[in-house]
């Protein structure tokens, strides 16, 4: 049998691991090994075992669709491209918004973002970061001049402590998690700190089991801690940041003794006090967290607490250390870098300061301008506004984004989408959202687009095409620019082949300058910062600096803990928090329709405390209702002993037993973010 293989880099979570899809006869049919990749060695997750599963599934869009008299009928792409240029031309800049995607190449995401200021003028574009670190974006970028992970995976095996906060690692981020096996066998201690006893937490040295919400609590205690058994690391407080201060000012409350503390979160006073020795006398301390930590109204006071912890003990800078923010799909780090977020164009230049708006509009030479410099509203404020202002917003262009499933409060989402008189969606699937528009372009996927992505880490890494499309389906930059094409801005987006669109990325993107297909094609790749053509990369960020703080110092400052928008109470006596499992992924569009994932987990559950089963009469596998105050779900029973009493967890990929029907849409007034990880719920018997 002939076969060949093609390098790529997997479609699934942030950490970026290199595989090779294996053709036959034009087509993918399987996964191997990729062993010279740094980043996994060769080894993959199940998800990463079984990405070619989705690719050539049975329900891949292959030709344009257009809704008429409600149902969909098949369209040439000339007559489908026509009709949306024309609704387009048909609304204001300020009535249309867009949506790109953490799913797909750096170079679609700028096309996407180009595409939305230059060619739509509208200010209103975000993407699926906005749902999962964009506390961390606006945090670590206040505290640290950088919203990006500060150290790199290959240096995770040298920490000789790790503390793992808001992440069940080993679960979302496999091959991260083989790093944190690497570092215990070279003698590194691991804290865990989660509601739930996950399989990370059980290859844990302490681990801490407490009360979704309470993380600035936990964190300024251990802060506290530190600072009075002198185990902060005063050099590098002196020289090298400001505000220390305040921030002791506010640790060294009464509010934040372990007794105290034990009361808000649920942790033993002796286990606070054991974890901030092991941390304040580690020779290096790593800190790993997700979306436990970002997901909050208080998520980027979250972040920057981290950040507090990590500069009191002087753990940044250096290897086997740093805050490691886990992204959680595979380009979401690519998308803010292209600048996919409502406030910043391509490098985090922001859109509100004079020069940066000069330089997009000159260089890129659209004749009637682009966008004003202004920030536009964020893909939560999006909904919002469409129930609650109707007529403000009046079109969507979705590429590769499914709102119907990964926002919060799902049936607002849903009254939101219906208010629309224009929705286009791009995607390689007809998810629950692209049932709703009006217009359905079928896309590419990963196996068959040539391009770049970052990880969580800054890497920079190619994808490469297996195979062609199904049917009529393209890429995703081209359709883009068709459509710019058709509305007059043929010139603008003139792209022969992906290459040029990522020349045109790194010409305009100070982090990116140095890099080139050329550079990129090695299996390490390259992190940015890389500002110029001899420039190695930079693995580790703030090694002498916190470039773009003043003085090149980093901010610390006091944080107070602040409650959940919502608490439990008599009639929603639960904590509900929500997250990711091995075998699937975010909205499941894709590992659902992977056979041998789904054969792993057909559906979805509810994780109940075995205490609080038993009292309400609830078995394992009984089917239940699960209700808050935005409506319910009826779902399996998981009964387990690893849960906190009082709290449930809901994995959110699963549409027929939706999490995000029941979560707050309660936001971070910094990241615009929602508080997915604690609201108040209940769970009873069918018929109660």
């Amino acid at each position: 049998m002939d076969f060949s293989y093609v390098t790529t880099t997997c479609p699934y979570c942030g950490t970026g691991c290199s595989l090779n899809l294996v053709v036959k006869d034009g087509k993918v049919v399987g996964t191997k090994p990729f062993h010279r990749s740094p980043v996994n060695e060769g080894k993959l997750c199940p998800k990463g075992n079984f990405a070619h599963e989705f690719v050539n599934h049975e329900d891949r869009l292959t030709k344009p669709l257009i809704k008429k008299d409600g149902k969909f009928v098949e369209a040439s792409w000339d007559e489908a491209i026509k009709l949306v240029a024309e609704k387009l031309k048909s609304f204001k800049p300020s009535e249309i918004a867009c949506l790109s995607s953490a799913r797909v190449s750096n170079e679609e995401n700028y096309v996407m973002m180009k595409f939305a200021r230059g060619a739509l003028k509208t200010k209103h574009i975000d993407h699926c970061a906005r749902l999962c670190h964009s506390s961390t974006v606006a945090g670590l970028a206040t505290i640290f001049g950088s919203g990006a992970m500060t150290n790199s995976i290959l240096d995770i095996p040298e920490a000789k402590c790790i503390f793992i906060i808001g992440s069940n690692t080993f679960e979302q981020h496999p091959l991260i998690g083989r790093r944190v096996v690497q570092a215990k066998l070279n003698g590194a201690k691991l804290i865990y700190a989660d509601p739930r006893l996950t399989i990370t937490g059980k290859q844990a040295d302490l681990y801490m089991q407490f009360t979704s919400g309470s993380d600035v609590a936990i964190l300024n205690c251990l802060m506290q801690q530190i600072i009075t058994n002198g185990w902060e690391d005063k050099e590098f407080i002196n020289n090298r940041c400001t505000g220390y201060e305040e921030l002791k000012a506010e640790v060294m409350k009464d509010t934040y003794t372990p007794e105290n503390v034990e009361q808000i979160s649920g942790i033993p006073a002796d286990q606070l006090r054991q974890a901030a020795e092991m941390i304040g006398t580690a020779e290096s301390c790593a800190i790993l967290y997700s979306m436990g930590i970002t997901q909050h109204i208080v998520g980027v006071e979250n972040v920057r607490s981290i950040g507090n912890l990590q500069m009191l003990t002087g753990n940044l800078g250096k290897r086997g250390a740093g805050v490691n923010a886990l992204r959680g799909q595979c380009n979401v780090q690519g998308a803010c870098d292209m600048g996919c977020l409502t406030n910043v164009y391509t490098g985090y230049q922001k859109v509100i300061e004079e020069a940066a708006q000069k330089k997009f509009e000159d260089a890129w030479g659209f004749p009637d301008g682009i966008a004003p410099g202004e920030i536009g509203y964020a893909v939560t404020e999006i909904m919002n506004v469409l129930v609650d202002n109707p007529g403000e917003l009046k079109c969507m262009y979705i590429m590769g984004e499914n709102p119907m499933i990964a926002d919060p409060d799902i049936t607002h989402v849903d009254h939101a989408l219906d208010k629309l008189e224009f929705l286009v969606v791009q995607d390689i699937f007809l998810t629950e959202t692209a049932q709703k528009a009006h217009v359905v372009l079928p896309a590419a996927c990963f196996a068959e687009r040539d391009g770049t992505q970052t990880n969580t880490e800054r890497r920079v890494q190619r994808l490469r095409k297996a195979q062609d499309p199904p049917g009529e389906a393209k890429l995703d930059w081209k359709i883009l620019s068709e459509v710019a094409a058709a509305l007059g801005y043929e010139k603008q987006f003139a792209w022969e082949t992906a290459e040029d669109v990522f020349n045109e990325i790194a010409l305009l993107t100070p982090q990116y300058h140095g890099m080139t297909y050329e550079r990129l094609n090695k299996p390490e790749a390259l992190h940015w910062p890389c500002p110029d053509e001899n420039s190695p990369g930079t693995p580790i960020l703030h090694t002498q600096a916190f470039n773009g703080m003043p003085e090149g110092k980093g901010l610390m400052s006091g944080i107070a803990w602040k409650p959940p928008a919502e608490v439990p109470d008599e009639e929603y006596p639960f904590v509900l928090t929500t997250g990711r499992m091995l075998f699937h992924w975010h909205t499941g569009s894709t590992s659902r329709r992977s056979k041998r994932l789904h054969e792993e987990v057909p559906t979805g559950y509810v994780e109940v405390n075995d205490e609080d089963a038993a009292r309400l009469g609830i078995k394992n596998g009984e089917i239940i209702r699960a209700f808050s105050r935005r409506g319910e779900i009826e779902v399996p029973a998981r009964v387990t002993p690893d849960i906190k009493k009082g709290t449930i967890f809901i994995p959110f990929h699963f549409a027929e037993c939706c999490a995000n029907v029941l979560t707050n849409n309660a936001l971070d007034p910094t990241s615009k973010i929602p508080e997915y990880k604690a609201c108040a719920a209940n769970i009873a018997k069918l018929g109660a």
